[in-house]
């Protein structure tokens, strides 16, 4: 099963994790802030992880990044290696800095030995038909910028991104399984 921990401060990060968490499938949402050794037990058995915290001042929340220094314990035993990860953001302002925090959770995937997927929805103007898809712009992962107070945590459109965000992470993730004959690479 996919896991996705997350850290959310007022709910939008929660809102994107439960859409991606709708297309991906089977999908065990983590509240970092509350982990037991069940959660863990689960990350380190799942075939992928999506990442997602807020950006705040240019990077992932602080709390968001206390979950990360912990699992880095599992760094030099290669416990997360060749595993698909995926990550996203999302913050107040449309730019917000989101990019910096996904190359944060990008280089944390990449240090860990993990195979990182990113976000391939092409959006409006480009197809006009996909109003409001990945309306960010972002290749690297998800980003999503938080909805007029109407229109609630995210937008409808920002949650469609996060699902399909959440599909293609599956997908991705049941391709690198059925090509794994082989045990995972270690150097040395």
């Amino acid at each position: 099963m996919i896991c996705i921990p997350y850290f959310s401060g007022t709910g939008h990060t929660r809102a994107l994790a439960e859409a991606i968490a709708e297309g991906a499938g089977a999908a065990r949402l983590i509240d970092v802030t509350a982990m037991t050794q069940a959660d863990w037990g689960a990350l380190d058995a799942a075939p992928a992880i999506i990442f997602g915290a807020p950006t705040h001042m240019g990077s992932t929340a602080a709390r968001f990044d206390l979950f990360l220094e912990a699992a880095a314990d599992r760094w030099d035993t290669g416990g997360w290696l060749d595993k698909v990860a995926g990550g996203f953001t999302v913050a107040v302002h449309g730019s917000g800095d989101k990019l910096a925090a996904l190359q944060r959770l990008s280089i944390f995937a990449a240090q860990m030995g993990m195979i990182w997927v990113g976000q391939a929805e092409i959006g409006a103007p480009v197809k006009p038909e996909h109003v409001g898809i990945n309306r960010d712009g972002s290749w690297l992962g998800l980003m999503a910028t938080d909805a007029p107070l109407a229109e609630g945590l995210i937008t409808p459109g920002d949650a469609e991104t996060a699902r399909r965000f959440g599909r293609r992470i599956a997908q991705a993730s049941a391709r690198w399984q059925a090509g794994a004959s082989e045990a995972p690479f270690r150097a040395g």
